[in-house]
């Protein structure tokens, strides 16, 4: 049997490794590993994770690699996951600034880098459609997340206004209205 560090390590690194389109195109890679796969920890732990990682400055892959690592194994887990999500896009990084130089004007690679771009929506796009069933978003509560987006995109609201309002009017709605659960 596998030692759980030695594990974790290589479940990220290949996560951080072969994944394209940052933290959001991640996020359902690492669900799916982590809760359905080797079930290490359930659904609404996995959501409450995200939703502190995406709260945090920072990149949300390192973010939610560092909660998902400390909430299984604590600091030597977070250390492992951590590494294991960040390491390849370092060395990556570390590669392209050294011969970008050499390439940056030839058509092939920038037609390579248009061609991404949409494929990167999509990869940011679905996770939205599980997270919001996850979060039980439905027709009734839909167009929470839809004023929101608004706000900061049409009137410029700072997002960290949206978050402080919509935790005060969440606690709020909890106090007022008992859960179904």
């Amino acid at each position: 049997m596998q030692n759980f560090y030695v594990n974790a390590f290589r479940i990220f690194f290949k996560i951080g490794l072969f994944t394209l389109g940052g933290g959001y195109a991640m996020i359902p890679v690492i669900e799916n590993e982590i809760v359905d796969r080797r079930k290490w920890m359930n659904r609404k732990d996995f959501v409450d994770l995200l939703a502190v990682a995406q709260t945090c400055p920072g990149a949300l892959a390192v973010n939610i690699s560092v909660f998902v690592g400390y909430k299984l194994r604590k600091l030597p887990g977070a250390i492992c996951t951590t590494l294991g999500v960040a390491l390849p896009s370092f060395l990556i990084i570390l590669l392209v600034a050294m011969f970008f130089h050499k390439f940056q004007d030839n058509e092939i690679v920038k037609s390579l880098f248009n061609g991404i771009r949409p494929a990167v929506v999509a990869l940011i796009a679905a996770p939205v459609f599980s997270l919001a069933r996850t979060a039980h978003i439905g027709w009734t509560n839909f167009w929470i997340p839809i004023i929101c987006a608004l706000l900061i995109y049409l009137l410029g609201v700072n997002p960290v206004y949206v978050l402080v309002a919509a935790g005060t009017c969440g606690y709020l709605f909890g106090l007022l209205v008992k859960p179904t659960e």
